[in-house]
């Protein structure tokens, strides 16, 4: 079961996210963005088999290395999560920086007509 509801929240991420991307508004883009960059850190995270009360590395002489947590995906999610913060706090700068400087926060520029 709680493989379905994990599956179903990666699924509800990465569509909300790239609807959010396909939205003429600068804002709605970034957040898609974000919602596609959170999708794949959890996406990353279960491919990892997370293994509570399991030891971190392994031992010098160990015969079976299923016993022990991999250390992998956890350091990969925390380097996409800082990279990922990062990658928001500019795009919203530029983002701020395009409106002041063309006056419409939509992604071509211009208002669509009505």
């Amino acid at each position: 079961m709680t493989q379905i509801v994990l599956a179903l929240a990666i699924g509800v991420l990465t569509a909300s996210g790239v609807w959010l991307m396909l939205r003429p508004r600068t804002f709605q883009v970034i957040i898609g963005l974000s919602l596609v960059s959170y999708a794949v850190n959890l996406f990353i995270f279960s491919m990892g088999r997370l293994r509570s009360g399991a030891a971190p590395i392994t031992s010098k002489g160990a015969e079976d290395p299923a016993l022990y947590a991999d250390p992998t995906p956890q350091a990969l999610v925390l380097t996409a999560i800082v990279i990922s913060f990062a990658l928001t706090a500019l795009f919203l700068v530029v983002l701020l920086a395009s409106r002041g400087e063309t006056g419409s926060d939509h992604v071509d520029g211009q208002e669509a007509p009505e």
